[in-house]
């Protein structure tokens, strides 16, 4: 006796929209206080936790700091996270966790535990009081660039139409970014 499922039965049940479609979005994750590695560990966890599935993440990089604050250098990691959830909801998630690791926002580039800055949600060109997408400062940091060219050099800014390679060789940011091996 062979049983068939019924697909008809379950696409009368489920509506197209209810099935969630994850979208690629790229994160820049930084910190220059404490256990700089512990907190970019503990933020990428916490964002496979609460907001999707992280598919790859670049080597960490030493960045100056960006911004004319004197303060440490940075560690960086680009990684690229598969979501459901919706732009806003999505840095409401971010901003949770840095609150969480303990960031505390007291000078504009300042000195931070962890920053989760969102740099491209697939295609989309957002604009918002709250969040710009994609991040209207991404050409213009090398420290941002390295580490996303490492994990995908031929992604495409939805508004300049250059892969993300092309903007690294454009870029006008002098400062110093190495790879940690």
């Amino acid at each position: 006796l062979s049983i068939k499922p019924n697909f008809t039965l379950f696409l009368q049940m489920r509506k197209f929209e209810d099935i969630p479609v994850l979208v690629e979005t790229i994160l820049l994750l930084g910190s220059n206080m404490g256990n700089r590695i512990l907190y970019l560990k503990q933020a990428k966890l916490n964002l496979s936790i609460n907001a999707g599935i992280v598919k790859a993440e670049s080597a960490y990089y030493k960045t100056a700091p960006w911004g004319g604050v004197k303060q440490p250098d940075f560690l960086n990691q680009a990684i690229v996270l598969a979501t459901n959830l919706p732009p806003l909801e999505l840095l409401t998630v971010c901003k949770n966790i840095e609150q969480l690791l303990g960031r505390k926002r007291t000078q504009k580039w300042g000195q931070r535990i962890i920053d989760i800055d969102i740099l491209l949600y697939g295609d989309l060109i957002f604009s918002h009081p709250d969040l710009m997408i994609p991040h209207p400062e991404l050409p213009n940091r090398r420290f941002a660039l390295e580490p996303v060219a490492e994990i995908r050099p031929n992604l495409m800014h939805p508004q300049l139409n250059q892969t993300v390679l092309n903007l690294l060789e454009l870029c006008p940011d002098s400062l110093m970014v190495e790879q940690l091996k």
